[in-house]
């Protein structure tokens, strides 16, 4: 019944669904719907002490959740339990410094590190926040080049989380946005200004971290950024002009890009074959168990217009990456022990049963991934993460010609691998399994 638009959201560890904030009405809401057959809505409309409109939700590695920013709200606070109220916000006076005259602040990338603190990236700057004492721990060089969060929409991922290394490594990738503080005041005089190209790179675990810049093949702004089963980085969607609004960019990048982390620089970006379809702002995108990627929205008008420049968007698709090219359809393997790996704990082993095509194996080739669904929307996947599991061994399974088992290592702790849900994939030699859901708890 409140006003869920512009919100967040974002799964608990049972895999049930929680939305907070939203406009007017809905702004102080916070919204639960379970995963059973005939669920309703419950819904408690003075839960947020702030108002959470363009707010970012993250999951922390107690299992709590933490609600950052959105319009006129230089604040955080935490979900409090169902049915309880927060009596006041805790005042982050980073978002006060990183508010300007068009905001360029809202919808702030927040990540939850290794180190169970929490990264929060507003504008051009960013800190890490201990959510035990509410006090700041560090502050991280200012990105160069421009403005990156809404309604200079930039794009932000957590790069895959390379589990076991010790102490674990938590590196962030920021994407575009605008070079110029006045994109959005500009474009309602249909002033269009270019895209940056541009994106930082940081260890945010890192001493003393640095941003390192790398150009991706084109300007984008309002993009999505989607974590791949393989550890790949996919960008589409957006524009490569203005600023986010209704009919306040030009420009579509219809062109996605495959970003390799850990390829050598200069050959890391990939342009892919281009839709003909505009996805600008309210574009989204999810990553699905089966390896491709739902694309849906795209709504630049106030309403629901189809004789506009952009017309309202109700078209979806779903985009096949490079790894579902038919002529490596041989090379997929096929996971056959769903149901021995669906319940998970920290700091195990399991063995992963895995059909495929080749006689043997090679340990090199292969990878296990976790990743957490997300809550897409403005270019936001909100608690999006991978993890590579550690991978000990690989064995012809006895008496089952052509399976395999596999070693695997589960994540150490909750703040390598919050609690709740992910996909679990097998990937051979670059292509992954239909992933399996898996409960890590």
């Amino acid at each position: 019944m409140t006003d869920t638009w512009c919100s967040s959201g974002g799964l608990t560890l049972e895999g049930n669904f929680v939305s907070t904030g939203g406009f007017q009405g809905g702004a102080n809401t916070v919204r639960y719907l379970d995963s059973c057959v005939g669920c309703k809505w419950r819904e408690y409309p003075t839960a947020l002490a702030a108002p959470r409109w363009y707010s970012t939700q993250a999951q922390l590695a107690d299992g709590r959740f933490i609600v950052v920013g959105g319009r006129d709200a230089q604040s955080f606070e935490y979900i409090p339990p169902e049915g309880q109220h927060n009596a006041q916000p805790f005042f982050f006076d980073f978002l006060k410094q990183t508010l300007d005259p068009e905001e360029n602040n809202l919808y702030p990338f927040v990540f939850l590190s290794t180190d169970s603190n929490v990264f929060i990236f507003a504008n051009n700057r960013s800190v890490l926040l201990n959510p035990a004492t509410n006090q700041v721990v560090k502050e991280f060089p200012v990105l160069p080049g421009g403005h990156r969060n809404y309604p200079a929409s930039g794009m932000s991922v957590i790069l895959p989380i390379r589990d076991p290394a010790k102490p674990v490594p938590a590196e962030v990738l920021v994407c575009g946005g605008s070079a110029h503080i006045d994109s959005y005041s500009k474009a309602e005089k249909n002033v269009f200004y270019e895209a940056l190209e541009d994106c930082g790179r940081i260890r945010i675990t890192d001493p003393n971290p640095v941003w390192k810049r790398e150009l991706m093949p084109s300007p984008r702004i309002m993009g999505d950024m989607m974590l791949l089963p393989t550890g790949e980085v996919l960008i589409l969607n957006g524009a490569m002009r203005g600023a986010s609004g209704w009919g306040f960019a030009r420009e579509p990048n219809f062109t996605p890009v495959l970003y390799t982390p850990r390829a050598k620089l200069g050959f890391r970006f990939r342009q892919l074959a281009p839709t003909t379809i505009p996805r600008m702002y309210h574009s989204s995108t999810v990553v699905l168990p089966d390896g491709r990627v739902m694309v849906a929205g795209s709504n630049t008008n106030n309403g629901y217009i189809y004789d506009s420049m952009f017309p309202t968007e109700l078209r979806v698709e779903k985009f096949s990456p490079p790894y579902l090219d038919p002529a490596l359809a041989d090379s997929r393997p096929e996971i056959v022990n769903a149901a021995a790996i669906a319940q998970l704990g920290y700091n195990g082993k399991i063995t992963v049963q895995v059909k495929a095509k080749p006689a043997a194996m090679i340990l090199f080739n292969l990878k296990v991934t976790i990743s957490v669904p997300g809550f897409s929307t403005h270019g936001v996947t909100m608690n999006q993460r991978l993890i590579m599991l550690g991978l000990e061994s690989v064995n012809p399974t006895a008496g089952q010609p052509g399976v395999f088992d596999l070693a695997v290592v589960t994540p150490p702790n909750s703040a390598v691998a919050p609690t709740g849900y992910y996909m679990l994939s097998v990937v051979y030699q670059g292509v992954p399994s239909q992933a399996v859901w898996v409960q890590i708890k």
